[in-house]
């Protein structure tokens, strides 16, 4: 048995009977229960606000940090040169820019996952390593593949073991009031993973489809039902694989056809991920695209340039003098600003995004 089948996840459903007639066709049925998971998932995640804190009261905006693949090595010292100098400066810049929390964006640890919520990586590879008072704020987690060929639920129940790591769910929604200004942010978090199957490294390193189609399905019901009703001013996605690329594992096929039309239908304003080893912004159609991905390695790569919108593509680093690299996000009441920094010490980009806009 694969560990992916002993961890599949659970989700709430109303009760519901349905006495069906025997004359109604296996069709109808697969659509009644395509129905009842779309209407599950709604009811399952409710929406409700995030606390920022006491730090919020005298100010105007929302600042985080965003960063992908940083999970260290399976054996001693359990981390990377990268991952501790990239540890270094983001504790730097949570202290002189300001961060309410981090977006871990997958790949959380090297190579296999962890198989146990008592495995000693959680202190190896993060508590020990992220020390800084600057970044004890809230972490929220997602999978990426790497995680999956571990217990991903093992990390999911660490967030009852830690003050700071937040995984409640394989998929779920954020939901911030923007201090001082009458303005909302939520931020998606998926699991592309499910949604799309897990890649071999070794091999072709593309996704090969989900392992349960039932799961994908229902993840997907979920974020049409929360991106269609959500009325918040700056709506994120965020995944571990990219949607576009120019990097080792360029576009992900599957994205693009299940949730690129979705960011573009429901005019969200940015989507975040990790996945290749370096920094990334492109932006198509008004959507800014950021991947984040230099937590722990860092990889040139940019073979699938040209397999991005003509244009698309405004900022590039995986160059190994940066000593790695994540995103810093300040949302205001009208513009989300994005600087990505190099572990070294300095800004290399930056870009604004507006806020939504409602026809």
């Amino acid at each position: 048995m694969n560990k992916f089948d002993r961890e599949r996840p659970h989700y709430c459903h109303p009760q519901v009977i349905l006495k069906t007639p025997q004359r109604l066709s296996a069709m109808a049925l697969t659509l009644v229960s395509i129905w009842i998971a779309a209407i599950s998932v709604a009811y399952c995640y409710p929406t409700a606000f995030q606390d920022l804190g006491e730090s919020s009261k005298n100010r105007t905006s929302i600042r985080f940090l965003a960063i992908g693949d940083w999970g260290g090595v399976p054996y001693p010292p359990y981390i990377t040169a990268v991952q501790k100098a990239t540890a270094r400066e983001m504790s730097k810049i949570a202290e002189q820019m300001g961060a309410d929390f981090v977006l871990s964006l997958g790949d959380n640890f090297y190579f296999r996952g962890v198989d146990s919520v008592d495995s000693p990586r959680f202190k190896d590879t993060f508590e020990y390593v992220y020390t800084a008072k600057s970044l004890r704020i809230p972490w929220y987690v997602l999978a990426g593949n790497h995680d999956h060929a571990g217990n991903v639920k093992a990390q999911i129940d660490y967030t009852q073991k830690s003050d700071r790591w937040k995984f409640p769910s394989y998929y779920y929604e954020l939901n911030f009031r923007i201090p001082n200004t009458g303005k909302t942010l939520t931020i998606i978090m998926l699991d592309t993973i499910m949604l799309c199957g897990n890649s071999d490294d070794f091999l072709d390193e593309k996704p090969r489809g989900p392992l349960h189609a039932v799961d994908a399905n229902r993840q997907l019901a979920w974020l049409q039902e929360r991106l269609a009703r959500s009325k918040a001013d700056f709506l994120l996605v965020a995944g571990h694989y990219p949607v576009w690329s120019v990097s080792e594992h360029g576009p992900t096929e599957c994205l693009l056809q299940r949730l690129h039309p979705l960011l573009l239908k429901y005019k969200a304003t940015a989507y975040l991920c990790g996945h290749d080893h370096n920094l990334q912004y492109i932006e198509e159609s008004g959507i800014g695209y950021v991947v984040s991905g230099a937590g722990n390695f860092l990889d040139p790569d940019i073979r699938h340039w040209n397999h991005n919108p003509k244009g698309s593509v405004k900022f590039f680093t995986g160059q190994a003098s940066t000593l790695g690299g994540f995103v810093h996000a300040e949302v205001t009441k009208n513009k989300m600003v994005l600087t990505f920094l190099q572990a070294k010490g300095t800004s290399l980009y930056r870009t604004v995004l507006s806020q939504r806009e409602f026809n």
